[in-house]
């Protein structure tokens, strides 16, 4: 392993790396595994080495997940030949599914765990080493809500935060019930408790996750748990932006809407999935609302808000989806005037009452529905983005936001309402860092995107700022409830070239 050495003989901790695959859900369980792995003694690999243990959080719900999880195992094979000492762990929503089935397609997979013991994956590691056999683990429940357990946060200016996991919902093109459970919530307390600790490591803006965030509250007996968690986030100094995903649009309240708009440092920002426009489709989706509803919802979020953003998820080609059906979700996306949307061609997936309905569509219609459905909704945020030409936005400034800003000089970050801004440092170029926030006025809009290429007006040096610039990563320590301890993992003595060969 190519640059690990510090000298013939020296010990070396094992190191890690993470690849995550999904929802935002499984980024952040990749944030507890990365956080799990460091208490235990590994470091995270340098891009220019070989890991000796390489992790795969998966997902199950995007087409081809599977083929994509066995080809990146197939790759990895003639490294695990080669270098026998190295581990390969398959974690997520498509080890919860598939089970012990990935070890008899991959023999040379190490550990396979579920959503429900991430917790337990160090254990299995050095369990699997020792035994030298694959150590395949799924609880059918949790045990240990995850944010008990440590984390190594990947940004210094934003962090996630979950209020519960699992969803009680029966949607049927969705297996995230079955792989991730009934919800469970966390108590108020412990949520803000980990909101003001990531605050104290200088992180500006929190999203408060769940499947279903509206519904939250409903295990201890106050469905109003959600706007009150919101309206107390805004009572954190230091917190400047509260966000959350995902709603539910029937479990969506007036007092929601509300909190949002009365707590100052709630972003005017909703992402609320549509799936479809037709209440047909909706009802045969089992989605529990139908299009007036959903419509209401916006109107009252931008009577409350006039300047809100609001993003959805649809899904075109549900089975049974008619042209007419079709041309109701065209009508919903006029009327709704989204500012941006995630766009889906239905497929199947295994393990969902969807999979097996009658009058599955031809991929072509599916496609050409797609494509018209691409070309309304483009035209719409375009619309809705020039609205914004000259008017001055507030940017918290990011890492890796804009693909071509390394070619174009630009900066890069997200307003206040989640929309992506390109900027221009002007004379600030060299001292504005991610983590800190600028003012700068919009000069062009694009279907996905703001350009402002003037001088900012404003720039504000911010302790997450000062945290990129010193290279350090927030983390947040969590308790290990009734989890062994296994102390570092024995260090391998560092090869007597740097080449490791």
């Amino acid at each position: 392993m190519g640059g690990r050495g510090r000298g013939a003989g020296a010990p070396v901790a094992r190191t890690y790396n993470v690849v995550t695959y999904g929802c935002q859900m499984n980024v952040h369980d990749s944030e507890r595994i990365s956080g799990l792995l460091e208490d235990a003694g590994y470091v995270r690999a340098a891009s220019t080495d070989e890991p000796d243990v390489v992790v795969f959080n998966t997902c199950a719900v995007r087409e081809n997940a599977d083929n994509r999880l066995y080809g990146n195992l197939g790759h990895l094979r003639p490294t695990k030949t080669r270098r026998p000492g190295m581990q390969i762990a398959v974690g997520g929503c498509l080890a919860q599914k598939d089970r012990g089935e990935i070890v008899r397609r991959a023999p040379w997979v190490d550990v396979v765990f579920g959503t429900h013991n991430i917790g337990s994956l160090p254990v299995l590691l050095e369990r699997a080493r020792h035994n030298a056999a694959a150590e395949v683990e799924i609880l059918e429940s949790l045990e240990v809500f995850p944010s008990t357990l440590p984390a190594r946060r990947e940004s210094t200016y934003a962090g996630w935060v979950s209020i519960s996991v699992g969803c009680n919902n029966t949607c049927t093109f969705c297996i995230v019930p079955s792989l991730r459970g009934k919800e469970k919530d966390r108590r108020p307390g412990d949520i803000l408790s980990e909101v003001r600790a990531l605050v104290d490591e200088g992180v500006l803006e929190v999203t408060l996750l769940g499947q279903n965030v509206n519904s939250y509250g409903v295990e201890f007996g106050d469905r109003l748990a959600f706007g009150k968690l919101l309206r107390a986030c805004g009572d954190i100094d230091g917190l400047e932006r509260v966000r959350f995903t995902s709603p539910h649009p029937k479990d969506f309240t007036d007092d929601v809407i509300a909190a949002m708009a009365e707590t100052p440092n709630a972003c005017h920002s909703l992402h609320m999935p549509l799936q479809s426009g037709s209440d047909d489709v909706l009802r045969a989706m089992r989605r529990s609302y139908r299009a007036d509803r959903y419509l209401g919802i916006i109107d009252k979020v931008r009577a409350a808000m006039p300047d809100a953003a609001i993003t959805t998820d649809i899904i075109v080609g549900f089975p049974g989806e008619t042209e007419a059906d079709f041309e109701r979700t065209l009508d919903v996306v006029r009327q709704a005037r989204f500012s941006s949307a995630f766009t889906f061609q239905y497929s199947k997936r295994p393990g969902t009452p969807a999979a097996s309905m009658p009058d599955q569509l031809p991929k072509q219609v599916v496609q050409e529905r797609y494509t018209r459905l691409l070309a309304c909704v483009e035209e719409i945020t375009w619309a809705e983005n020039k609205r914004l030409v000259g008017e001055t936005v507030e940017v918290l400034v990011a890492v890796g936001e804009g693909r071509k800003d390394e070619r174009t000089g630009r900066l890069s970050g997200r307003a206040r309402d989640g929309r992506l801004v390109h900027f221009e440092a002007g004379s600030l170029a060299g001292r504005i860092r991610p983590g800190d926030v600028v003012h700068t006025t919009v000069t062009y809009a694009a279907p996905h995107h703001l350009n402002a290429d003037g001088e900012p007006g404003a720039h504000r040096r911010t302790r997450a700022g000062d945290a990129a610039e010193a290279g350090r990563s927030p983390r947040t320590p969590g308790v290990l409830l009734g989890l062994p301890t296994i102390g570092a993992p024995p260090a391998a003595s560092a090869p007597a070239n740097a080449c490791g060969v």
